[in-house]
């Protein structure tokens, strides 16, 4: 089942992060995506300031949903988005669920714009 169509579950403090292999086996399925440590990232540039804020609104609702939000840096049209499981300090299978599930919200924002 692709990331996108899994859900995120609780994830019980003590639980340990992924490994390094497993981390970079699902990075293979969300390659938009870079690792930095005990996060992945992604920053998307739009046309505008209005463009990114309506992005970050729709990655809100989406973050609420699935109860894991990513921290969000906003620069004009520049959105970067951090993820990581802050309750073990490293990187869960919810990370990449809700990258996986992010890029399906970017995707026609892109492709409207190369349009």
């Amino acid at each position: 089942m692709k990331l996108s169509e899994q859900t995120a579950k609780p994830v019980a403090k003590g639980t340990i992060p992924l490994s390094t292999k497993e981390t970079e086996h699902l990075l293979h399925e969300v390659p938009a995506w870079s690792l930095h440590e005990r996060t992945i990232d992604r920053e998307l540039r739009f046309k505008d300031f209005r463009a990114a804020m309506d992005f970050v609104n729709r990655v809100a609702e989406l973050a609420n949903s699935a109860d894991h939000h990513p921290d969000i840096v906003i620069s004009y049209n520049k959105v970067r988005l951090m993820l990581t499981t802050h309750k073990i300090d490293g990187l869960s299978m919810n990370d990449f669920i809700v990258a996986a599930k992010i890029d399906l919200l970017a995707a026609p924002l892109f492709r409207e714009n190369a349009a």
